[in-house]
């Protein structure tokens, strides 16, 4: 059965069923509740099954989401995807690129290349449509026997005890309750469960509008993102045009404040837009239309409780930079590891308030980036739209222009530099991967095949070490080891470019988290720093017993 179908595709019906608990009548307790099935959702029930904690999963809805929504997808996302056995069919049916073009009125002002940087496994971003990212990801979590996925599941009220929370879940068969250890809130920008906590969720509204349009058609257009600022076609505003799978490429029009959104979405004044742009022959079919407005604003508190909130019930930027998933789905692969230890009695709670240290600062860095990218599109001063239209007529000619042009600085990830958990170098290094940092990947050679430093990395703490003369021993605490990874003898570094990243000399150790960022890093390797730092790393006060 499927609910409807559009030019380029066909929206499954998930079935609704009941659980043996709510026909029984019984209270059933869960160690985590994941609520929505959204991109940030889906990532957290897989991230948090293989990590061994078993997950109810409720969405109020039984399909994928409506229209493309988000489309790009960037390099660390993607990372995080094929560390859960996801990425492969999107890397797949995604549109790869890394090169964009900006443009002024009808001059190329200035290009940009995402991944100028050679021999990584992932491509700089995808563009995808977000109901087949949601279905690939459906698909993956069918294969995980620790994931329920409970469709038309409508969470309507929760209540907080000191060891669980209580909530009261509405079905077609009608209310009842469950108890969960944890909840994990996915539930999108106007999320129910946000309010449900009475969280804060401040920032800023922007005065505009704009329209996107999802156009079915053959163009020789090369795979890359062309952004214009007021364009002869769309006078005194900015579009955006990127391709997607299936021959759907994404256009977007600045429509200004005044702009009647329902007004707006009809064909006739849709049509003559797209017409303007691609010119009177061109052959194309409407296959999507929405407007939207949009905010930067953030929660106040990333965990409430035993409620922990992640992706847009989090915080919600403006679409330029493609930075919303990108940056929920880095949330989860901060949390789920910490979620894990925590359940399990391997860390204390502590360590998951280093998840709001982390993602707040990295929600913070994003709002900044959107807000300053908002300004530079839709200036609200004759000032401000001056120096707009002036930079970019100097970064057709001039170099130091045009790292001012601001058309979505596009999602990079945010290293937690400041974060409780590193341990700071005492050391001199002069790589980039300082304490904090996304591991950069590399080409490796494992049992005698060609691989990558990532996938070598796995989902546990590791002490990677380079050469033998590291002589790098396992370290513990309490029921967490890091294990050694040796280049050299355990992987090998064909192309030399995984010293180059790290900054290697023979005997230089590094201690890698398990969402394989940067904890702490040494010359020489020590078991008492390498096991206070992993100590440091879980939250664990210095004083404590090992």
């Amino acid at each position: 059965m499927t609910r409807r179908m559009t030019a380029t595709y066909t929206y499954p019906r998930y079935g609704y069923a009941p659980s043996a608990a709510q026909r029984e009548g019984r209270v059933e307790r869960h160690p985590v509740v994941v609520v929505g099935a959204g991109p940030i959702g889906l990532t957290a029930a897989l991230d948090l099954a293989q990590r061994g904690l078993p997950v109810l999963l409720l969405d109020d809805n039984d399909t994928v989401s409506i229209g493309s929504r988000a489309v790009c997808y960037a390099k660390r996302p993607l990372e995080i995807w094929d560390r859960l056995g996801a990425a492969a069919p999107m890397v797949d049916k995604g549109v790869s690129w890394q090169l964009g073009r900006v443009y002024f009125r009808d001059e190329l002002a200035y290009s940009f290349n995402l991944q100028p940087e050679p021999r990584h496994q992932m491509p700089a971003m995808i563009n995808l449509q977000q109901y087949h990212l949601e279905e690939m990801l459906i698909a993956a979590i069918g294969g995980e026997p620790r994931i329920t996925l409970a469709w038309k599941h409508r969470l309507l009220s929760l209540q907080q005890q000191p060891d669980h929370a209580l909530l009261s879940v509405e079905t077609p068969d009608g209310i009842f309750q469950l108890q969960a250890d944890w909840v994990v809130a996915c539930d999108g920008a106007n999320s129910d469960t946000r309010r449900m906590v009475g969280a804060g969720f401040t920032g800023q509204f922007f005065q505009d509008r704009f329209l996107i349009a999802d156009v079915v058609m053959k163009a020789d257009f090369p795979t890359e993102r062309w952004f214009w600022f007021d364009p002869p076609f769309h006078r005194g505003q900015s579009v955006l045009l990127h391709k997607q799978s299936d021959n759907v490429w994404r256009i977007d029009f600045q429509l200004g404040w005044d702009a009647d959104p329902e007004e707006e979405k009809k064909p006739e004044r849709v049509l003559p837009r797209i017409r303007a742009m691609l010119g009177p022959e061109a052959d194309f079919e409407l296959e999507w239309v929405s407007v939207y407005q949009f905010a930067c604003r953030r929660i106040d508190r990333f965990r409430h409780g035993r409620v922990i909130f992640a992706g847009d019930a989090a915080h919600q930027v403006s679409p330029f930079g493609a930075r919303g998933a990108n940056t929920g789905v880095q949330d989860i692969d901060n949390l789920a590891w910490k979620l894990a230890l925590v359940q399990r009695g391997d860390a204390p709670e502590a360590l998951l308030d280093s998840y709001h240290d982390e993602r707040a600062d990295a929600a913070d860095d994003n709002l900044l980036n959107s807000t300053r990218s908002t300004d530079f599109i839709t200036p609200k001063s004759r000032a401000s739209r001056l120096y707009r239209d002036a930079v970019l007529e100097l970064a057709k000619t001039e170099a130091f222009a045009r790292p001012l042009v601001n058309s979505g600085r596009l999602s990079t990830p945010t290293p937690y530099l400041q974060s409780p958990l590193n341990t700071p170098d005492c050391d001199a290094f002069a790589a980039r991967m300082a304490p904090g940092t996304p591991c950069a990947d590399a080409p490796v050679r494992r049992a005698g095949r060609d691989g990558w430093l990532l996938q070598a990395l796995g989902q546990g703490f590791v002490l990677l070490a380079f050469g033998d003369e590291a002589r790098a021993e396992p370290v513990r605490v309490g029921a967490v080891s890091a294990l050694p990874l040796v280049v050299g003898r355990d992987v090998v570094d064909p192309e030399g470019l995984l010293a180059e990243r790290y900054d290697a000399q023979p005997g230089t150790v590094y201690l890698i988290r398990p969402d394989q960022h940067v904890a702490a890093r040494w010359r020489r390797f020590d078991p008492a720093a390498a096991q206070a730092a992993l100590r440091r790393a879980l939250a664990i006060a210095t004083e404590a017993a090992p």
